[in-house]
Parts: C-alpha cells; sequence; structure tokens
C-alpha cells in the first residue's frame, strides 16, 4: 500500500475542484489510490532521463486523411433533392432577421 501522501482534505479540496461530491468512503478510497500514484510518480523521477531526448509523443506521426480530390459537381437538381424546402433551384429557410 501506498505512503499517505495526501490528507483526507487534500482529497476534500481536489473533489471540490472537481465539484464532485464523496462520501467519507469515497474520501478514503481516493487518498489511498491517489496516493499511490504520487508515490508511483516520485519512483519515476528517480530516473535519469538525461540522454533521452525530449519528444512530444512516443507513437509515429504518420498522416492518416486521404488525398483531397476533387470530384464531379452536384447537379442543381442532386443538391436541393433532400433539402426540406426549396423552390427548385435554390433552398428555402425561414427568415432569421426582420424586413
Amino acid at each position: 500500500m501506498a505512503e499517505s501522501i495526501l490528507s483526507a482534505e487534500d482529497v476534500r479540496a481536489i473533489a471540490d475542484l472537481a465539484r464532485l461530491e464523496l462520501s467519507e468512503d469515497d474520501v478514503a478510497l481516493y487518498q489511498r489510490q491517489l496516493s499511490a500514484i504520487l508515490d508511483y510518480f516520485q519512483k519515476l523521477e528517480e530516473l535519469d532521463t538525461s540522454r533521452i531526448d525530449p519528444t512530444s509523443t512516443v507513437l509515429p506521426t504518420t498522416n492518416v486523411m486521404r488525398a483531397d480530390v476533387a470530384g464531379a459537381a452536384l447537379s442543381v437538381d442532386e443538391a436541393v433533392a433532400n433539402a426540406p424546402d426549396s423552390d427548385g433551384e435554390q433552398f428555402r429557410v425561414r427568415a432569421v432577421l426582420d424586413g
């Protein structure tokens, strides 16, 4: 089990910032869990990373998007075919401004 780094008051303050309502059982549970996480980060701080280059990601960064290629334009009939209201050539919408 982790050393108790966080007090119950610390957990309540964090919960308040996150707008969470915690029962006393929840406070005790999160106190243990958050303390264990902080203990693990303390262990990670002991690692010598001086010879490791900084990086923003360890995952390969490749573009998974397809090329943007222009296709054939829609005809007027195709464009307005699914419109809720049209005059045959244009979309008809309700006026949003007076006049």
